[in-house]
């Protein structure tokens, strides 16, 4: 069974069918960037542009980089247009798309639950908490398998700020930092969740997921066990495919 993911981002927005037995991709993704401003009508024709590149005319799945509720509104927009904030997205798409069946699930959620089912997750019980490292920190927990939804925990206060913008990897390319320099930084934060949710595992997503080995071997004292994201960059497309199917 193939059910379409759409993973909208503060950079950019990807997507393709996803085979759902096998919680892959069934053609290589496409992708646009992110328009700025990312105003709910700009960031509705990039999905549109995205879903119209396959001839996709069943489900679609979306992710979005704040707070869902109900499969349908926005109730933050940390890293897009505020405009979003109380946006019935799951409307605003389906009427874009033409009338397509359309979901609407955090962004880190959606990861999560990909890695949950067919990545670095999978059997995993106790607390597992995904991060995604990108333009901002998203964050997944799950609870014996359950998701808690819409955790932003890219949003504690870490020295003052935002953990998110001190430790994504935005901040990281924004201000040329080694990935010493860097993995100092998500150790803090690391540090920090670690004493509020005491997981078991920390599954470390995001784009910098594919490049683990530069620096999770960098990051000291955090008792939990840190793995990569075994889905990479591609488990957001599949986890909104997953809530689509589940909800469709």
């Amino acid at each position: 069974m193939q059910i379409f993911g759409v993973d909208i981002g503060g950079s950019g927005i990807k997507g393709a069918p996803v085979d759902l037995e096998r919680g892959d991709l069934a053609e290589e993704r496409f992708k646009v960037l992110t328009p700025h401003p990312a105003t709910p009508d700009s960031v509705a024709d990039g999905v549109k542009e995205v879903v119209e590149h396959f001839g996709w005319t069943g489900p679609v799945g979306l992710t979005f980089p704040g707070v869902v509720t109900g499969g349908a509104m926005i109730r933050t927009a940390a890293n897009v247009d505020k405009s979003w904030i109380d946006t019935d997205a799951r409307a605003l798409f389906s009427d874009r798309l033409g009338g397509h069946d359309v979901t609407v699930v955090n962004d880190a959620d959606a990861a999560g639950v990909a890695e949950m089912n067919f990545g670095a997750g999978r059997d995993r019980r106790g607390t597992v908490i995904l991060l995604t490292f990108g333009t901002g920190i998203g964050s997944a927990v799950f609870v014996d398998g359950a998701l808690v939804p819409n955790t932003e925990l890219g949003h504690l206060e870490l020295n003052g700020h935002d953990a998110e913008k001190r430790a994504s990897s935005k901040v990281k390319e924004d201000n040329d930092m080694t990935w010493e320099h860097w993995a100092r930084r998500v150790q803090k934060y690391l540090a920090h969740v670690e004493m509020l949710f005491s997981p078991e595992l920390f599954i470390i997503g995001g784009g910098v997921s594919r490049k683990s080995d530069k620096f999770l071997h960098l990051i000291e004292g955090i008792k939990a066990e840190m793995v990569p994201a075994q889905l990479q960059n591609n488990a957001g497309i599949v986890g909104a495919a997953m809530r689509a199917a589940k909800h469709g």
